[in-house]
Formats: C-alpha cells, sequence, structure tokens
C-alpha cells in the first residue's frame, strides 16, 4: 500500500508523491530506495508506474514516485527543462533527509522522460560540487530520440555518469532501439541493457501467444532486483 505525501518546491507549489514501503524478504537487506519519475504523458498514478511501484516494493526494493510540476497542475506540455531537473534535485533531498532512510542506497530513474532527466540532474552532479550520493539509475524505455528523428540523440551527457546504470528497453521502441542504443552505452563507465524482445515503449508486445502485461512487468522487475543485488554488494 502507498504511502502519499507532498514535497515543497522552490518558488513553487509542492508536488504529491508516492511511497510504496519495501516488503521484508530477502531483497529488503539491500537497503535501497528507488525514486521513479514518470514519463511525459502520464501521472505517478498511471498503471504502469503503480505498477512498478508495487511490484518493485513486493519484491525488497523501496519506490517512491511523484508527480512534476506541470502534471501536479494538470497541463499537457512539460515544464522546460531547467525546472523539471529542480523539481527532481527536491524530491531527491526531501526523500535523503527522512530518518528512515539514512541508511539506504539510492537509486533514481523514471519511465522514459522521468528516466532522462534523472540522467541530467546526476551528470549535472559531478566533480568537487557533487552532492547527491547517487548509487544509480533504472532506465525504463529511455528516449534516445523522438520518433522518426535518429538524428536527435538526448545522449551527450550519458559518459560523464560514472553510477552504474540499467536501461530496460523494448526492441521495438520507436523512441530507440537496443541497436540504437548498445553504441552510446559501450562508451558509459557502468551501463548494462535488459530487452524486452518484441517490446514498444511500454513494453507491450503484439501477437496472441505474447506474453500479458503483467507477466512482462514481472520479468522486467525480476530484471530490475537482479542488477541491484550485483551492483549494490
Amino acid at each position: 500500500m502507498a504511502t502519499p505525501f507532498s514535497i515543497p518546491l522552490d518558488g513553487s507549489d509542492p508536488v504529491s508523491a508516492l511511497d510504496y514501503p519495501a516488503a521484508s524478504g530477502a531483497a529488503d537487506a539491500l537497503g535501497a530506495t528507488l525514486i521513479l519519475a514518470h514519463g511525459a504523458g502520464a501521472p505517478q498514478t498511471h498503471p504502469f508506474m503503480t505498477a512498478f511501484g508495487r511490484g518493485l516494493s513486493s519484491r525488497g526494493l523501496r519506490v517512491v514516485t511523484f508527480n512534476f510540476p506541470y502534471m501536479e497542475r494538470r497541463r499537457r506540455y512539460p515544464d522546460p527543462g531547467r525546472r523539471l531537473e529542480a523539481c527532481y534535485r527536491a524530491v531527491i533531498a526531501d526523500v535523503c533527509k527522512r530518518p528512515a532512510d539514512a541508511r539506504s542506497h539510492l537509486l533514481v530513474g523514471g519511465k522514459s522522460m522521468g528516466g532522462r532527466i534523472a540522467t541530467q540532474v546526476v551528470a549535472h552532479d559531478t566533480g568537487a560540487e557533487a552532492s547527491l550520493g547517487v548509487d544509480g539509475l533504472v532506465l525504463l524505455g529511455y528516449p534516445l530520440h523522438p520518433p522518426g528523428r535518429p538524428d536527435k540523440l538526448r545522449d551527450a551527457h550519458l559518459p560523464s555518469i560514472t553510477a552504474p546504470m540499467l536501461f530496460v528497453q523494448g526492441s521495438r521502441d520507436t523512441f530507440g532501439t537496443p541497436d540504437e542504443l548498445r553504441p552510446v552505452l559501450a562508451g558509459c563507465a557502468a551501463a548494462e541493457l535488459f530487452v524486452v524482445e518484441g517490446g514498444e515503449h511500454s513494453f507491450k508486445v503484439r501477437g496472441k501467444t505474447a506474453q500479458s502485461e503483467a507477466e512482462i512487468h514481472s520479468t522486467v522487475q525480476d530484471a530490475i532486483i537482479e542488477w541491484c543485488c550485483r551492483r549494490l554488494q
């Protein structure tokens, strides 16, 4: 069961968030929290987001989701990039100051745009001024480029990220296929790719014999937990 709370923002109204506490069990020994941001067109209450919040927390990984300001106000178009990044940093700061998280590994990421903003926040947190303490990134359907525009890559900042990254990508993702991602990830320090065969941007697979959405989500969630167990030791 997710617990709702709000996160204050400088110069703006607070945004709503949901805390999915980790279930007890072997994976809970990781003591990890994943902050997971929504994509451009749907809020934290979208079935995709709630499925991953519930599924990962039931496997022992605490998940925190939140709305970006434009989504909180039910606006159609995303805020400017700097405002999205500022919101994400505020969420990280709020989650990390809570006493229960003093021992927790911190993971960030998101669905599509939310994952891209997470990578930008971490990429900008470098050098002597680095302060976020991010231990890894989980990126669900990374939007490498707009559909039909493979020349408009959103990858320049990725090689500057030294924290481990897990990219989960459908093989039919029009925002960037695994084959398009692989050469980009080859230039990153610690990036791994998990491919959903036949999956599109939200991992849905066509065909009568295809796995159900719940089965696909379960497979992806198992892969995320396995990656966490290896990377957070």
